[in-house]
């Protein structure tokens, strides 16, 4: 059963007996990547605090903290840096690292109201 390229979840009875070989072989050559809990919780909290939901905290600091050990930066010297954010710029900043780690068939984008210089947050999906 050929899985489609989506950033959708995949829906549970899509799956079958060959889905733990399927797996295995999928992740041969790639490691697991190790997050200490704490490290997880502090930055799902941050994300939390500034008013993004359960499920978009978990994901952003997912995302967040894969890319930060790809660039070997400490995640809280990251986090530090977008302390000194307002709602606005922090939205943008995550924006910007999801559309890295996005399949490139959708991108989450702005839009500027000339009228008003106002930026407002679209999360549509583009063709």
């Amino acid at each position: 059963m050929a899985t489609p390229f989506s950033n959708l979840p995949l829906p549970t009875d899509a799956f079958d007996s060959s889905d733990a070989a399927r797996k295995f072989f999928n992740s041969y050559y790639s490691q697991g990547v190790a997050i200490p809990a704490a490290v997880l919780d502090s930055t799902i909290g941050f994300f939390q605090n500034r008013g993004f939901s359960d499920t978009a905290s978990q994901s952003v600091a997912t995302v967040l903290l894969l890319q930060a050990k790809i660039d070997g930066i400490n995640v809280f010297t990251l986090l530090d840096t977008l302390k000194g954010l307002n709602q606005l710029q922090l939205s943008t900043v995550v924006r910007e690292v999801l559309n890295y780690n996005r399949l490139r068939i959708s991108i989450l984008g702005t839009r500027y109201d000339n009228f008003n210089d106002i930026q407002y947050e679209l999360r549509n999906v583009l063709p």
